[in-house]
């Protein structure tokens, strides 16, 4: 790293030239970082749920299988205790070796990146890569993107602090290195970019900065993880390129807001479980390390009661893992599920996603909400066609629609949802009702959140507090502050030591202009200038007020704003500045006091907090 900080340094590589450099890094790593977390996380799977339990996942049409599958009877009691092991094993190393890895990874980036200056311990990607891979290996129902997304941006912090860069800076590589990974494991390089830039607010906000280097870290990221693919499916979405749905009638658009309705309650009820089963398992009377393996125990038996009652439909079992088998099924051929059955896997996902995550294990949230979201929109879709089937003639478009809808307004991140799905669908003829539904879920769940550390805006950030407070000041004006009417007490420049000292003995003046014949300011000194000559008094009638004061004197003129003052404040660690007639060059005007421009500024805070309380009380009504 000393050669790379040495290569930015005497190649002058800045602004853009450096991001794309450093950003190129990130991706590479990040990159690298998904092929081993693929690679591990079906090693686990094949050598335990396959080899003990007989169960194979079922998996999405573009997704690779790194071992070939083996024919074993399943084994539903195994299953529980693979799944129950997977989740001890999970627990023991989190909650031994790094707490934080614990959950799902997207909330410890953001959090990182609001509240830690970027900062994330280097030993937490490596964590969270083995433990993931554990949990969702051994059947845990879970998400990909969140321990990608922690890993890229673990290096991305790594990579900020061993360049020395700023804490700014740092916060850019954490969140590009969150972009990168979920652009390599998804496929979908700029889904990857904008989701980095996005998911970091609750509300309609963006972090504009993170946008380019995300957008390398991204392509890099995904460049070396397609790598690792055969050929044949390395450039196709996830689930197939045979998903080519379209958008019929505009009578359509109504079902779709029912859809968005739907998806609306679906995905209150998903935040509420989840973290109420969070604070569940957090009261719990006994140490964290077997907590995670209480969690994965409960989710497998309420698989295997789900495979009972479907007649072994494994199906059914998409409530486990990642899914995306049967998530494949809804977007392809949702008749051949059913609207019972996807409406339980939907409402089991929940469940089992709360249970495994919630309880301390290690994955994402992404993956389930689209399994959720797209079977919920699927059953949505058949609903529409048995009464309406010269309307609805695509249930699977519902799917597809109600997984991008459901995220969206969860994780408050429509934009980059909708482009996320589509690079996971590759179908594009649904972009009308993706974006009705979507914004409308965003929109109407606007007190939902997923992602708890996500703030409103970049106005209610510490990584952008200082933004905020230039903000406010420069919206303010000397001039709408210093108080004309204040006597200022001026010397002549020729008056002596003797007769300052009598004036000062009768001032409450701190700072004193020295004015010329013309009564032009020439320099100011303060009481403390005039304390060096109290103790010599043979200066007393010798030195005049030019002796005294300074001639280089900082000065603010009425339209300059506050910032401009209170950097002119604390570069010379003054508390006045005279305010002078820029029309009138050394005509002054009268004193501008620092605690005068704090208590605007203050003031100013109050205000704004005031409107936007009245707007959100009016928004809510």
């Amino acid at each position: 790293m000393d050669s790379v900080r040495k290569l930015v340094e005497n190649h002058e590589l800045h602004s853009l030239g450096k991001w794309i450099l450093l950003a190129s890094l990130v991706g590479l790593v990040s990159g690298v970082g998904a092929i081993l977390f693929d690679v591990v996380g079906q090693s686990v799977t094949r050598f335990t749920l396959t080899q003990f339990a007989g169960y194979t996942p079922l998996e999405a049409a573009g997704e690779h299988a790194r071992f070939d599958h083996v024919p074993n009877s399943l084994s539903p009691w195994l299953l529980v205790a693979v799944m129950t092991i997977g989740g001890l094993i999970s627990g023991v190393i989190v909650y031994t070796f790094a707490p934080e890895a614990e959950g799902h990874g997207t909330d410890a980036a953001i959090d990182s990146f609001h509240n830690k200056r970027g900062k994330m311990r280097a030993r937490v990607p490596l964590i969270k890569t083995i433990t993931s891979a554990i949990t969702l290996g051994t059947g845990g129902s879970g998400g990909r993107e969140g321990p990608i997304a922690q890993i890229g941006a673990g290096f991305g912090s790594w990579l900020g602090t061993t360049m020395k860069l700023s804490n700014r800076e740092r916060r850019i590589m954490l969140a590009a290195g969150m972009g990168a990974g979920i652009g390599a494991i998804f496929r979908a390089p700029l889904a990857g970019a904008v989701f980095a830039a996005e998911i970091l607010y609750s509300d309609a906000d963006l972090e504009a900065d993170v946008l380019v280097p995300a957008a390398a870290a991204s392509v890099v990221a995904y460049s070396v993880y397609v790598q690792s693919l055969p050929p044949d499916i390395r450039f196709i979405p996830i689930f197939g390129a045979a998903l080519q749905h379209n958008f019929v009638s505009p009578l359509e658009l109504i079902a779709y807001v029912v859809l968005a309705i739907v998806l609306v309650i679906v995905g209150m009820a998903y935040v509420n479980a989840f973290y109420g089963t969070q604070k569940l398992f957090h009261q719990l009377p006994i140490v964290p390390h077997v907590k995670p393996a209480i969690g994965a125990a409960m989710a497998g038996l309420i698989g295997i009661g789900l495979l009972k009652l479907y007649d072994n439909n494994h199906a059914v079992l998409g409530v486990l893992g990642t899914g995306y088998g049967t998530l494949q099924i809804a977007v392809t051929s949702a008749t051949q599920l059913g609207i019972p059955l996807l409406i339980t896997v939907a409402i089991a996902k929940v469940v089992t996603t709360s249970l495994t995550i919630g309880s301390g294990g290690s994955g994402g949230v992404f993956g389930p909400s689209m399994v959720i979201g797209g079977c919920s929109g699927a059953a949505v879709g058949l609903t529409f066609q048995m009464f309406f089937p010269d309307i609805v003639t695509e249930p699977e478009a519902f799917a597809v629609v109600g997984m991008a809808g459901f995220f969206a307004g969860i994780a408050r991140a429509p934009i980059s949802t909708i482009i996320m799905v589509r690079a996971l669908t590759g179908d594009y003829g649904l972009l009308l009702p993706t974006m009705l539904v979507s914004t409308s879920t965003f929109v109407m769940s606007h007190n939902v959140r997923l992602y708890r550390k996500q703030v409103p805006t970049r106005m209610d950030s510490m990584a952008h507090r200082g933004d905020f407070i230039v903000d406010v000041l420069e919206g303010l004006q000397v001039k709408d502050i210093y108080q004309r009417d204040r006597k200022v007490t001026m010397i002549p420049e020729g008056m002596t030591v003797e007769d300052i000292v009598h004036r000062l003995a009768y001032s409450n003046q701190h700072y004193f202009p020295v004015v010329n014949a013309d009564q032009k300011m020439v320099g100011i000194f303060s009481d403390n200038d005039v304390r060096a000559y109290l103790y010599d008094e043979s200066l007393w009638k010798l030195a005049v007020a030019r002796d005294v004061m300074t001639d280089n004197f900082m000065s603010v003129a009425p339209d300059d704003d506050l910032n401009t003052a209170l950097l002119r404040f604390t570069s010379h660690d003054l508390d006045e500045l005279p305010v002078i007639d820029h029309t009138r060059p050394g005509v002054l005007l009268g004193m501008l006091r620092r605690r005068e421009t704090i208590a605007a500024y203050n003031q100013r805070v109050m205000e704004l907090k005031r409107e936007s309380k009245e707007e959100e009380d009016v928004h809510v009504s």
